[in-house]
């Protein structure tokens, strides 16, 4: 079963890896806005989610196939909050990368 966050006498901690990890969770809007931003400079995206976010981990699942082509955020939502469906207490990520 997927844990989103350990506790520890009670404080929920966070797990700090990668770029946005020590910002605040990004809203839905902020997290289109940053798959635009990968769409528009030619980025494939991926989305991945694990049990076991622990930074030896870098084997996520990968949820689907990555999104080479995509031309709209609005696919890469729709498959993210499947993913959140499918997984609701899984660490769940989106990775874009220059595929030429």
């Amino acid at each position: 079963m997927c844990s989103a966050n350990y506790k520890n006498k009670n404080i929920m901690t966070r797990i700090t890896q990668g770029c946005f990890s020590l910002l605040p969770d990004l809203t839905d809007d902020q997290i289109k806005a940053q798959i635009e931003y990968c769409i528009k400079m030619g980025f494939a995206v991926s989305i991945e989610w694990t049990d076991d976010p622990h930074p030896r981990n870098c084997y996520w699942e990968m949820w689907g196939l990555p999104l080479f082509d995509v031309a709209d955020s609005a696919t890469v939502m729709y498959e993210l909050n499947e993913a959140r469906k499918a997984y609701p207490s899984c660490y769940i990520k989106i990775n874009a990368f220059d595929n030429t």
